[in-house]
């Protein structure tokens, strides 16, 4: 039997370090059950072709848990999703489902409620009483017809795919560059699976670069720092921690136009401390004025 590759390892080691800090692990045959893969296709392809990028069934009872008045059979949401167009635009509009902005119609009440898909209280929860369910799986397969691909780690909230690590061998040359190709090849060939997920990172157990999907210029694909340098599981506990990926989701990711253009941005990580300082600064009571001093040297009075 081969040893296994070193991306490999690197990826064993990542799912490992997750379910360390909460996230639960699904093996790649349970997912794929759960996606909907047709067990009696020829090939991969077959299989995989009339799968859904949720996991459904988990999906519709937290809307049910967390929405007592949403009466709609399960599928009617992910039907709705699929219908998000696969660009930059309907990833904007998945995130305002993240975010608890979309709306269902209550007949009891003759309106429109607003639709939860998130528990963002589970900030401020112990993990025992964290209402979401937390899932990371791996070899997560999508093929639409025309193209397959299959992403290293996935990283799924109430069954809805979210972040996409991308594990590379460190012995090869530019590894997380080729990372991030892969990110890249995702969104030219499989656009759909990329509609959900927000966030991508690529290493090669050492670097631990990170970005946002639907932007993968080179100049806006951070590198994740910890004060343990070159730690991979210092890395992935941070950066994939519960609280701090619901922190990117609910408020660290944003969108805006420029030059007509639809692009899309993530704070960097120093800035998010500086957001949540000044912040923490506006709402205390017995805060006094202070200056403080941003990145280009300008005072900024509080």
């Amino acid at each position: 039997m081969s040893a296994p590759s070193e991306h490999k390892t690197v990826q064993t080691r990542i799912l490992a370090y997750a379910q360390e800090i909460g996230w639960q692990y699904v093996p790649r045959a349970e997912a794929e059950m759960r996606r909907g893969f047709d067990p009696d296709g020829a090939t991969p392809e077959d299989r995989a072709r009339p799968a859904s990028l949720y996991f459904g069934d988990l999906l519709h009872a937290q809307v049910r848990a967390f929405n007592p008045k949403h009466k709609e059979a399960e599928g009617a949401l992910v039907g709705e999703f699929q219908r998000l167009n696969a660009d930059i635009a309907g990833n904007r509009d998945f995130l305002a489902y993240l975010r608890n902005l979309g709306k269902f119609f209550c007949a009891e009440e003759n309106r429109e409620l607003d639709l939860n898909l998130i528990e963002y209280a589970d900030l401020d929860r112990p993990r025992e009483k964290w209402r979401n369910v937390y899932e990371v799986t791996e070899e997560f397969y999508v093929h639409n017809g025309r193209h397959g691909t299959r992403e290293d780690v996935v990283f799924l909230i109430n069954g809805m795919p979210v972040l996409v690590i991308e594990c590379k061998n460190a012995t090869k040359d530019e590894a997380i560059a080729l990372g991030v190709d892969q990110i890249r090849r995702y969104h030219a060939e499989t656009p759909e699976v990329m509609v959900p997920e927000m966030l991508f990172t690529a290493t090669e157990a050492i670097g631990f670069a990170y970005g946002v999907t639907w932007n993968t210029v080179r100049r806006n694909i951070l590198r994740w720092k910890h004060e343990d340098l070159g730690n991979l599981e210092a890395k992935v506990k941070s950066f994939c921690a519960v609280p701090q990926l619901l922190r990117f989701l609910k408020d660290f990711i944003l969108f805006a136009e420029k030059e007509e253009e639809l692009q899309k941005f993530i704070l960097r990580q120093h800035q998010t401390a500086a957001v949540d300082k000044v912040v923490a600064r506006a709402l205390d009571p017995a805060g006094q004025r202070q200056d403080l001093h941003h990145d280009q040297g300008r005072r900024a009075a509080l």
